[in-house]
């Protein structure tokens, strides 16, 4: 019977977290973030097209990587990790009036986008 009742006093104080106060948003988000992830690592390893876009993705990456720092790098290798994200990317960025990067420079962001099309 105690089982029972801790049981319920912990889903309702989970509940009220949850629901009530904004203290498990940023777990959820990174929980979010890394099933995401997952899922398009997934997506990448179904498919042949993978093999198109890892070529793509190499050649890219030997052209640019002398001119980028180690964070505008780290970014590329987050933009080419799959054709969801390449596609992602150039949908959010690569359009007329696309926002700025928060880790490319201007320049190679338009390069990026360039060699994507």
């Amino acid at each position: 019977m105690r089982g029972w009742i801790i049981l319920g006093l912990g889903a309702g104080v989970l509940y009220y977290l949850a629901t009530e106060t904004n203290k498990l948003d940023e777990p959820m988000a990174q929980t979010d973030a890394l099933l995401l992830k997952i899922e398009r690592k997934l997506d990448a390893m179904r498919g042949t097209k993978i093999i198109r876009v890892d070529n793509k993705t190499s050649q890219l990456k030997k052209e640019i990587s002398q001119r980028m720092s180690t964070g505008e790098l780290g970014a590329l290798d987050d933009i080419l990790e799959s054709e969801y994200s390449v596609q992602t990317f150039k949908d959010e960025y690569c359009s007329g009036s696309a926002p700025r990067h928060e880790s490319l420079s201007r320049d190679n962001l338009q390069y990026i986008c360039d060699k994507l099309r």
